[in-house]
């Protein structure tokens, strides 16, 4: 594996450790944590969507794709991390 893409598996997996783990807590969250939850989870349906087009392309240069798929994984992360406080 090249380390893009060994860097690229092990964000995605703490992200989908982290997803797993809130889900279970949303049950009892707030009505803002659950609306946080659902703009994030739209996010993370696109990023996975995405994510075998970029893997497929980390061989060679994945420009914008990529780009803008480290964005949108940003974004999750510091969602996650603000529902995460409010628990």
């Amino acid at each position: 594996m090249t380390d893009n893409t060994s860097e690229l598996a092990h964000l995605v997996e703490a992200l989908r450790k982290e997803r797993d783990e809130l889900r279970v807590k949303l049950h009892l969250a707030k009505s803002d944590a659950r609306d946080e939850w659902e703009k994030v989870e739209h996010k993370w349906q696109q990023v996975e969507a995405r994510l075998p087009q970029v893997k497929a392309e980390l061989g060679s240069a994945a420009g914008n794709v990529g780009a803008a798929l480290a964005l949108a994984m940003e974004e999750i992360q510091a969602a996650y991390q603000r529902i995460r406080k409010l628990f």
